[in-house]
C-alpha cells in the first residue's frame, strides 16, 4: 500500500501521521498543514498575500478542512471585538493590518465556494462586533480555478490568485482595498 501520501503508520496504534507543510508566520513563528491542495493555498496567502499587500500583518487565524484552529490567535481577536465560535463558519485566514485598523478575511477556495453574496452577509454578522473595518478577500490558486466561481463572487470585495500573487482584482465599489462603509466600526 502506497503511504508516501499519508506518511508512516504507528504500528501499535494504527495512525498515520500526515505528511505536513511547514510555513512561517510573518512574526517568524512556525505553523504547518497537511500536504493537501488547500494548505497549499493557504501559505501561499500567509506567505505571499500577506506580504504584498498586508505588510506587517498580524495573522490571527489559520484553519482548514481537517483542523479549523491551524493557528489561533484567541485573544488578538477578542481585543478587537471579535469571539469566534467554534460551530462557526471561520473563514480560512484572518489578518490583522494594524496600520489601516483593516480585517482581512480571506476563504482560500479550492472544493468550496467563495465569498459570495451569501458568505459576505454571514461574515459580516459573524464579525458584527469588529473594531477594525473588514475586508472580505476569495484566494484561487490559478485564474482557471477562479472561472468557475467569478459569477458567484460578491461585490465590493476582493480576488486574489496565487499564480500571479502581485496583483489583485477588485468587484465594483469606489475605491480599491478597503471596507465599506456597511462594515466599518461604529462609533464608541
Amino acid at each position: 500500500m502506497d503511504t508516501s501520501r499519508k506518511g508512516p503508520k504507528n504500528e501499535s496504534t494504527g495512525e498515520r501521521h500526515l505528511i505536513r507543510v511547514p510555513i512561517l508566520l510573518p512574526d517568524g513563528s512556525p505553523a504547518s498543514f497537511p500536504a493537501k491542495h488547500k494548505p497549499s493555498l493557504a501559505k501561499a496567502v500567509v506567505e505571499q498575500f500577506c506580504s504584498a499587500f498586508v505588510p506587517g500583518g498580524v495573522i490571527l487565524h489559520i484553519g482548514d478542512t481537517e483542523n479549523k484552529f491551524v493557528h489561533l490567535e484567541t485573544a488578538g481577536l477578542a481585543a478587537l471585538g471579535v469571539t469566534l465560535n467554534a460551530t462557526a463558519k471561520i473563514p480560512d485566514v484572518i489578518v490583522y493590518d494594524i496600520r489601516r485598523n483593516w480585517l482581512f478575511l480571506i476563504e482560500a477556495v479550492v472544493s468550496a465556494g467563495p465569498v459570495d453574496g451569501k458568505r459576505r452577509r454571514e461574515l459580516k454578522e459573524l464579525f458584527a462586533n469588529s473594531k477594525p473595518g473588514l475586508v472580505f478577500v476569495t484566494a484561487f490558486q490559478t485564474r482557471k480555478a477562479m472561472q468557475t466561481f467569478v459569477a458567484q463572487i460578491a461585490w465590493e470585495s476582493e480576488v486574489w490568485i496565487a499564480d500571479d500573487p502581485n496583483h489583485m482584482i477588485h468587484f465594483n465599489g469606489d475605491r480599491f482595498l478597503g471596507p465599506y462603509p456597511d462594515v466599518m466600526p461604529k462609533p464608541q
